[in-house]
Order: structure tokens, then C-alpha cells, then sequence
């Protein structure tokens, strides 16, 4: 009996002083692994631009999505000048196309107008269309513009690559 009793206790005195051991050691590595998932999920836009080219430098070829083309509209030319030109100052795009007069048709208050508009086509990365989105909302005399997103599936790669050296990284 006696023998017994003796084994539990060392068998429970040895995993006791191994739980001992070891808990420490969690409890370092946890606050570790924390600050590298923080660190991850806060770089995601950064080490995806970098993702992205080195992609493309090793295969030549375009990662699908990347770039973006929006539609906005503006009722003149002046107006699509002015959010045209701040949304190049603030870096959101690599490039705006003004397009002249088009006409429009649309839905308003349940009855159909007829309109002129000037059409934009603006060209960004995938990543910066919420901020184009809400700069454009603030700033656009229309109570909704239009404001419409199109990923850009291929094309030049000398294109996008210039795109990715004209918009600054998030």
C-alpha cells in the first residue's frame, strides 16, 4: 500500500514541478505571439502592395484585383476639374480621365430625367476606393454621386507598375 502511495506522489510531484516549469514559459510566449499577430493584421496593407509586386517581378504576370477603376459622375466640367485635381493632390489615384459631356438618364423621385453629366474614370489601387469614396461624398455637390468601382483584371504591366509607384502604399 504504502508503495502505491509513494509512486502517486512522485508521479504527482513530477507533474507538478513540469506545469511549474513550463507555465512560465506560456506565459511569455503568449503576450509574443499577441504582439505578432497585432503587428500582422496592422502591416496586412503594406505586405500586400509588397506581396503583389514581388509577384509580379518573379512571374511577370498581374495579380487579378489589384487596381481599380471608378466611375464618378459630375454635373460640369469645372466641378469634375476641382475633385478631380484633390483627389491627385492627396495621392489617391495614379491617374483621371475627364470625359466631355455625356448624357444621362436616370430615376429621381420616381420619375425618369434626363441630364448631361460629365463622366470620370479614376485609376487606383483596390485599397484606396474607400478613401476616393468618402472624399468624393464630402465634397461632391450631389446629394449621391455616383461612385462606382470596376477591378481591374489585367492589363500593361508597365501600367500597373507605374500605377503602384504613383499611389503611395497605405
Amino acid at each position: 500500500m504504502t508503495f502505491v502511495a509513494t509512486d502517486r506522489m512522485e508521479w504527482l510531484f513530477q507533474r507538478c514541478h513540469k506545469e511549474a516549469v513550463l507555465h512560465p514559459v506560456f506565459r511569455s510566449v503568449l503576450p509574443m505571439c499577441c504582439v505578432l499577430l497585432i503587428l500582422s493584421v496592422s502591416m496586412f496593407p503594406g505586405l500586400w502592395s509588397i506581396g503583389v509586386q514581388l509577384h509580379s517581378a518573379f512571374t511577370g504576370s498581374y495579380v487579378p484585383g489589384h487596381h481599380s477603376v471608378l466611375l464618378l459622375n459630375s454635373p460640369n466640367e469645372q466641378a469634375a476639374k476641382d475633385i478631380g485635381r484633390a483627389i491627385m493632390e492627396r495621392r489617391l489615384a495614379a491617374s483621371i480621365n475627364i470625359l466631355s459631356r455625356t448624357s444621362t438618364m436616370y430615376y429621381w423621385k420616381g420619375e425618369i430625367q434626363d441630364a448631361s453629366e460629365i463622366l470620370m474614370l479614376v485609376k487606383t489601387k483596390t485599397s484606396r476606393i474607400q478613401q476616393v469614396i468618402d472624399y468624393v461624398r464630402s465634397v461632391h455637390p450631389y446629394a449621391n454621386p455616383e461612385v462606382l468601382s470596376f477591378p481591374v483584371e489585367d492589363g500593361s504591366l508597365a501600367y500597373m507598375k507605374w500605377m503602384d509607384e504613383a499611389i503611395p502604399d497605405d
